[in-house]
């Protein structure tokens, strides 16, 4: 076993499946059970969830809506996506906590790390919603930072794709797929990662991502037992 405690970072457009939004039941069912599959391998799990299945601030903002306003909707929709994967582990029977950065005691506990970290040291999941609590910052930032904050070994990015290429392989079949980058080479190709501040803050703090397809079976897996599966970024 590669890795001892990971952050898995998810974008909620992943929960959409084949739907144009919203949650596909199917999709959460099936990640559900590729992390039960490492959690009981006694890798230790934290996950962040992104909210743009639901909303997304930036677009909100976009369309003529204040920004910080529009950035704890799609907050609060982070929280929704936490409740959905929460309930889904749970039915497959695999002891979960909801932590959020906003308080919202009746559905979650509020973000502390001491106690996030004993949730994650008895095996329960631990799931971080409504990002960073601050509007401005994505949740890219919030999983580098809450990766930081548990000392997670590496950040997991489940994303559409099998790695990080050249261009977007949707729309350039002839784009390159890398294997391994380093943090500089990242910058000096101006490949697309996370959003800069994120990616800073775990350069700085030699935190290795590793993006990877969330949707091929076993891939989360596979990675845990130290195969060579998407792109590394150290």
């Amino acid at each position: 076993m590669k890795y001892k405690r990971i952050l898995l970072k998810l974008s909620g457009e992943a929960l959409m499946g084949d739907q144009n939004h919203g949650i596909d039941p199917v999709r959460m069912r099936e990640y559900a059970e590729e992390i039960k599959q490492i959690q009981q391998t006694g890798v230790e799990i934290a996950i962040v969830i992104g909210g743009g299945n639901i909303f997304r601030g930036v677009s909100g903002a976009s369309k003529g809506m204040d920004r910080v306003q529009a950035d704890y909707m799609g907050m609060l929709a982070t929280v929704i996506n936490g409740l959905a994967l929460q309930s889904a582990l749970e039915n497959a029977d695999v002891p979960t906590r909801l932590q959020t950065a906003i308080r919202i005691e009746a559905i979650a506990e509020p973000f502390i790390k001491r106690r996030a970290t004993r949730h994650l040291e008895k095996g329960r999941v631990v799931i971080f919603g409504s990002g960073t609590g601050n509007p401005y910052f994505t949740t890219d930032s919030a999983a580098v930072l809450r990766a930081i904050e548990i000392n997670a070994d590496v950040i997991l990015k489940g994303t559409r794709v099998d790695g990080i290429y050249s261009e977007d392989p949707e729309k350039n079949k002839e784009a390159i797929k890398f294997d391994s980058l380093s943090f500089d080479e990242v910058l000096k190709k101006g490949l697309k990662v996370m959003d800069t501040t994120a990616f800073t803050l775990s350069q700085e703090n030699n935190l290795p991502i590793i993006v990877f397809d969330m949707n091929t079976k076993d891939n989360l897996s596979r990675i845990i037992n130290g195969e060579n599966i998407g792109t590394r970024v150290i």
